[in-house]
């Protein structure tokens, strides 16, 4: 059975095609820079082919016309027929409290997802734009909705509640809802796989760091808090998102004359690793490399964003019980071995203690990087966010 899995962005389009019998990727690629004048399709098959070209299209139906032109293609196809295609599997960034598990996509279901619209103003339109574009490029053929949000529905009301007055809450659905879910749901299942335990007696707190950075804490096999909020600007310091911050600071911005348009900015594009340091960069490799060049401003969004992190994972012990495990997965956390080094040096008070060897030879693969005398385990477990939403669409039309 071969399902196509969709991410469709305020900009672009994602596409995996897998064979599911064996969860063998067939091809993949993106188009790039959607709603400008230079659209860019690449397409890509794991046998190295590689197709790249500025093609003009319009919207998503355009872009998602291109893709599919592509994979039917008797030269660079790998299908012969859209009609091979069993399912579509969607990423959807927000369902709200309505939706807590992948859904096949029905007019109830586009509904959800037009009322996460101010939840979610950048990405649910974009999303809902893909799957109505599957609708009308491949008529019958089923499209399933898995939420970023959907993983982190299990915290208990004392978790995702903001101190705020409670009708704020049922009127206007301002909470924390956390994002990253299907990354987290995805190295949840194979780190309980991974330690051979069965998922629901599985107590660990997973780090998903990227540009876009969250932690979750897994107990029992189900998030009991994560660090993401309303939106993903809540929690960890992250590539241009500053994370955490006194809400006062916002209204401060809003007197010094920023509009809220340009306060979003500077608090989503404009702050984290690229707001401290003076490199104009949100890329940890280039951060790295600024500091290594002897930027004070670089060392010191390096130590900022490492503090974070620690301090999410106290508090993140305590509410696991004590934790079997910390995992490290995104760019940041299965590549930058001194990343992972420097926040594993600070938690020897909780008896975790870096192994220096493991850690330099572990480069996005799985394996443990802490010591054989800790008292739990770090672990490099690399998530693959495509594969989670075609295993969940698979289940759900199967």
């Amino acid at each position: 059975m071969k399902i196509l899995v969709v991410n469709a962005g305020s900009s672009s389009m994602k596409f995996t095609l897998f064979a599911m019998e064996n969860e063998e990727v067939l091809a993949k690629g993106v188009y790039e820079r959607l709603g400008t004048d230079r659209p860019n399709l690449i397409y890509k098959r794991p046998d190295g082919f590689k197709f790249e070209k500025e093609i003009f299209v319009e919207d998503h139906a355009g872009a998602l016309r291109e893709i599919c032109a592509k994979l039917v293609d008797p030269e660079m196809g790998v299908i012969k027929s859209l009609s091979e295609i069993a399912a579509v599997g969607h990423r959807v960034l927000h369902g709200g409290e309505k939706i807590t598990a992948p859904v096949k996509i029905d007019e109830a279901a586009k509904e959800v997802i037009r009322e996460c619209f101010p939840l979610g103003p950048l990405h649910n339109p974009a999303n809902l734009s893909g799957i109505e574009a599957c609708e009308k490029e491949m008529p019958g053929v089923p499209n399933v909705g898995v939420f970023d949000t959907e993983f982190h529905q299990t915290m208990p009301p004392e978790a995702f509640l903001y101190a705020l007055p409670y009708e704020y809450y049922k009127q206007y659905g301002i909470r924390k809802y956390g994002f990253h879910g299907t990354s987290h749901r995805y190295v949840t299942m194979a780190t309980a796989d991974f330690l051979g335990k069965p998922q629901s007696e599985l107590n660990i707190i997973t780090c998903h760091l990227g540009n876009g950075c969250s932690m979750a804490a897994i107990r029992n096999g189900k998030v009991v808090d994560t660090t993401m909020g309303l939106t993903p600007l809540e929690g960890l310091m992250m590539g241009t998102r500053c994370g955490d911050i006194d809400a006062a600071a916002v209204i401060r911005l809003a007197e010094l004359g920023n509009s809220p348009k340009e306060i979003d900015t500077i608090l989503n594009k404009k702050s984290g690793l690229y707001g401290v340091g003076d490199i104009q960069s949100g890329d940890m490799r280039d951060m790295l490399a600024a500091e290594a060049n002897g930027s004070e401003r670089a060392a010191l969004a390096l130590k900022m964003f490492v503090r974070r992190v620690v301090k999410y994972i106290g508090s993140y012990y305590v509410l696991t019980g004590g934790p079997e495990a910390l995992v490290f997965t995104g760019g940041i956390g299965e590549y930058s071995v001194e990343i992972r080094n420097r926040i594993m040096k600070e938690l020897s008070c909780l008896g975790l203690y870096p192994d220096t060897a493991k850690n330099e030879a572990c480069f996005g693969k799985r394996d443990v990087i802490s010591t054989a005398d800790s008292s739990w385990k770090a672990i490099v477990m690399p998530t693959d966010e495509e594969l989670m939403i075609a295993r969940s669409t698979l289940a759900l039309v199967k």
